[in-house]
C-alpha cells in the first residue's frame, strides 16, 4: 500500500503535455502542482511564452512527424527523460458536411488525430524502450454521439478511441498503459465563442444531467489518476467525464 500523502506518486515524474490550450494548461498546472516536470508542446509561442518559469517549453508542429520527434527529444533531453504523454490538442469547425471543404477535413484530421498518432508513436518508442509509461489523449463525447455540425471533429474523436486501444493493446506486455477522458462540453477557448452564442449555453447546459457545463478543473483529477501508479492495470480506456452527457 501507498501512504495517502503520496497516492499518485507523480513527484519527479518526466511530463510532456501536447497542447497549451485551455485543458493543456490546466493539466500542465497539475502536474506541477503534484511536483512532476513538465515540458509544454505547441506551435502558438504566445501561449507557451505563460509557462517561461514554471515549466519547459518547445514550440513546435505537432502535426508533422518531425516536430513531434522533436518534441519527445526534448523531453529526453530537459527532463532526463520522458514518464508521462498528455496529448490535449484539438480544433473544430461547427459547420454541416455539405459545407465542409477538403481543406477544413484535412486539417481537422491533421490537428485531432494524425498529431495523436505521430506524437504517441515517437513516445511510444521511448516508453517500450523503457519498459514504463503513461499515454493519455482528450476525446470527446462526439466520438460516441451524433453532434450535427461536428462531421470531421467527430470523426477524430472516434478514430482516437480506436487508436488508443490499438496502442493499449500493442504495447501493454510493455508496461505501456494507454487512455482517454472524453469530455462533454467544457468551457475553454475553443467552445467560448460557441458556447456565447444566445442561448446556445442554456440548451447544452440542458442537456447535462448534473445540470452544468465542464470545467477544465473538472479534467484534471481524471489525468492525474491515469498518469498514476494507481492506474498501472487500466489501459486501452477511455473515461467519458461529462456529467452523465452520454447517458441521455
Amino acid at each position: 500500500m501507498f501512504a495517502l500523502t503520496d497516492w499518485l506518486g507523480l513527484k519527479g515524474q518526466r511530463v510532456l503535455v501536447a497542447g497549451a490550450g485551455g485543458i493543456g494548461a490546466a493539466c500542465v498546472q497539475a502536474f506541477l502542482d503534484e511536483g512532476a516536470s513538465v515540458l509544454v508542446a505547441d506551435r502558438d509561442e504566445e501561449r507557451l511564452a505563460a509557462f517561461t518559469g514554471h515549466a519547459g517549453t518547445i514550440a513546435v508542429d505537432l502535426t508533422s512527424s518531425k516536430g513531434c520527434e522533436q518534441a519527445v527529444r526534448a523531453a529526453e533531453t530537459e527532463l532526463g527523460g520522458l514518464d508521462v504523454l498528455v496529448h490535449a490538442v484539438g480544433i473544430n469547425n461547427r459547420v454541416p458536411i455539405l459545407e465542409t471543404t477538403d481543406e477544413d477535413w484535412d486539417r481537422i484530421l491533421d490537428v485531432n488525430l494524425s498529431s495523436a498518432f505521430r506524437l504517441g508513436r515517437a513516445a511510444g518508442r521511448i516508453m517500450v524502450n523503457a519498459r514504463r509509461g503513461r499515454q493519455i489523449y482528450c476525446s470527446s463525447v462526439s466520438s460516441l454521439l451524433a453532434h450535427p455540425d461536428h462531421g470531421p471533429y467527430a470523426a477524430t474523436k472516434g478514430g482516437l478511441n480506436q487508436l488508443i486501444r490499438v496502442m493499449a493493446r500493442e504495447w501493454a506486455s510493455s508496461g505501456v498503459t494507454v487512455n482517454a477522458i472524453a469530455p462533454g462540453y467544457v468551457e475553454t477557448a475553443l467552445t467560448g465563442s460557441f458556447l456565447d452564442r444566445p442561448g446556445v449555453r442554456d440548451h447544452y447546459t440542458g442537456m447535462v444531467p448534473a445540470g452544468r457545463l465542464g470545467t477544465v478543473d473538472d479534467l484534471t483529477g481524471p489525468v492525474l489518476y491515469l498518469a498514476s501508479r494507481q492506474a498501472a492495470f487500466v489501459t486501452g480506456h477511455v473515461l467519458y467525464v461529462d456529467g452523465g452527457r452520454t447517458l441521455v
